[in-house]
């Protein structure tokens, strides 16, 4: 079985540097006419190739060219009007003889849609009709008998992913375009996540001036649960903050610590960051500096929010 996987593993690897070598001025006409597309790319096909066409819209979808999946045999039933003389239509199959895929051509040369075949068979019918033929034929299929789509699947998809890669790098797409692309993932919530979207704000905020009693304070920061409260002067500028750690630090030191006011404990200087940074600049901020919590402060260094490392917990940032 060890020895059946690795001959099939052969099989497709070298179907794949075949295919690396055969690249020409092709594939750029090809990826030429993606990147020209106003439309969307149609990308088509049918049985096993019908797979790979399906994962094939989904990678141009993903890095930043517009694509949908069009069933061919669907497409003869109706759907063929989601083809548009604005698309480009890339249509796969190994034979290039397949009856669906040949019938939806007439329909895109009337529109004005270009073709791009990738086939097996430079000379099938599907390679010669359309604008540009992408060869992904192979010497032979991983299966043993020579019959199952496997090593010419395979060839597809890659030629597929590398079309997709290379209308990304020509585009300048980016890693912020991805997450776009992504907003559910995890790159896309470290990406888009701004500390606007996550921190405390208005009545939320534990602030008290610089004359409060400890007592007060005390009050303050069991209302609103972030650990911690914020010195602000008459301006709202925030002058120091004074956490759970600094109480508990400050008992153990002073014992009665009920005649002190909030400004003679606190921490001067805290840690500001501004409402438009990425909530992960936050989160790497403020695991540097060993803090749980972060004040937010607008460009004239008024207090607007705060952070707590719970709040990027919450939405997932971290």
């Amino acid at each position: 079985m060890l020895a059946s996987a690795r001959r099939t593993l052969a099989v497709e690897a070298e179907a794949i540097v075949a295919l690396q070598a055969r690249l020409d001025d092709t594939f750029v006409r090809a990826a030429q006419l993606i990147l020209a597309c106003p439309g969307r790319v149609v990308v088509s096909g049918i049985g096993k190739t019908g797979h790979i066409a399906r994962k094939i819209a989904a990678t141009l979808a993903s890095t930043g060219t517009p694509a949908f999946f069009l069933h061919a045999a669907e497409a003869v039933h109706g759907d063929l009007g989601m083809l548009t003389s604005q698309d480009v239509l890339l249509a796969i199959s190994y034979s290039g003889s397949g009856q669906e895929l040949l019938t939806i051509l007439p329909a895109a040369r009337r529109l004005g849609a270009p073709v791009i075949a990738m086939t097996g068979n430079a000379a099938s019918d599907l390679a010669r009709d359309a604008d540009v033929h992408l060869d992904v034929g192979v010497a032979k299929e991983a299966c043993p008998l020579n019959l199952a789509p496997t090593a010419s699947t395979t060839a597809a998809l890659a030629l597929g992913d590398a079309l997709a890669v290379a209308c990304l790098e020509a585009r300048g797409f980016g890693s912020e375009d991805f997450a776009r692309s992504h907003p559910g993932g995890a790159l896309g919530r470290q990406l888009l996540t701004h500390v606007s979207d996550v921190m405390r704000s208005g009545a939320a905020l534990p602030i008290a001036s610089l004359e409060a009693s400890i007592s007060h304070v005390l009050e303050i920061m069991s209302a609103k649960g972030m650990g911690m409260a914020i010195a602000v002067d008459s301006g709202n500028r925030p002058q120091g903050i004074f956490t759970d750690g600094d109480l508990r630090r400050l008992i153990e030191r002073r014992g009665d610590i009920r005649g002190l006011t909030l400004e003679s404990v606190m921490t001067r200087d805290p840690r500001v960051i501004e409402p438009e940074a990425l909530a992960a600049t936050a989160a790497r901020e403020m695991d540097d500096g060993r803090i749980t919590q972060m004040l937010v402060c607008d460009h004239e260094g008024a207090l607007i929010g705060a952070l707590h490392m719970h709040d990027l917990m919450a939405a997932k940032v971290i």
